[in-house]
């Protein structure tokens, strides 16, 4: 967890320092939200551009290790709605779980695409079972067969990423200043090592929102160095 009045304080105190102009808290909760679907989505990036690396020694196997945990804070399980409706704040998906029978003998379902889907429906030699169930999905949610090629819909769970919460620097207006209500806040829910990459994001934001470049560039300076370090 990374504390938000912390990111906010730093924010404000670099931006300050900067001569670049006060960020107000809703200028602020707007960014930060931005900035952290940002960082969010760059761990998935950098997992797949890590995992391409060639003949991994120790230094990139920690890298990995670090992305791993930091998606795994996000990992949790959910129930298709009716067997089709995926949960509202899914981000990527796992795992498709079933229990055809209603006993506790789960089955993880087979993902094919649309085409395999149809193909599966029309053939009894490659049809679904009770023991190997496949699903396809799109925009409606998700679609499960099992045995005789029939459609289930009860007893349908799912492995799945789930989406950031949205944070909020919550505060009292007070003789006209903004302070801080831990009460009504929601921090990020992002790892520790993260809380530098969330101020200098939300920075680069407000460069461009208060048309302030030189809050940009120090975003961006912050940016090199720290594919430098990503680099020795």
């Amino acid at each position: 967890m990374v504390n938000i009045d912390t990111v906010y304080q730093r924010v404000l105190t670099i931006a300050n320092k900067e001569q670049r102009g006060y960020i107000t808290p809703l200028e602020f909760n707007l960014m930060a939200n931005q900035a952290q679907l940002d960082v969010f989505e760059q761990y998935f990036y950098d997992k797949n551009q890590n995992e391409k690396i060639p003949g991994n020694d120790t230094d990139y196997s920690d890298v990995s290790g670090m992305l791993n945990e930091k998606i795994s804070m996000f990992e949790t399980f959910g129930n298709i709605g009716g067997g089709t409706q995926l949960p509202n704040d899914l981000y990527r998906l796992n795992t498709v779980n079933i229990d055809v029978l209603g006993n506790g003998n789960i089955r993880e379902a087979e993902y094919v695409d649309h085409q395999d889907w149809t193909r599966l429906r029309h053939s009894p030699l490659t049809a679904a079972t009770n023991d190997r169930p496949v699903y396809t999905r799109d925009s409606n949610g998700v679609f499960v067969i099992a045995a005789n090629n029939e459609q289930v819909f009860a007893n349908i769970t799912c492995n799945y990423i789930r989406q950031p919460n949205k944070v909020e620097w919550g505060y009292d207006v007070v003789n006209e200043m903004a302070l801080y209500q831990p009460a009504t806040s929601v921090n990020f829910e992002h790892h520790p090592s993260d809380e530098t990459e969330l101020v200098m994001k939300i920075l680069e934001l407000a460069g461009i929102i208060i048309n302030k470049p030189g809050l940009v560039q120090i975003a961006g300076n912050e940016d090199i160095q720290k594919i430098q370090q990503e680099k020795m």
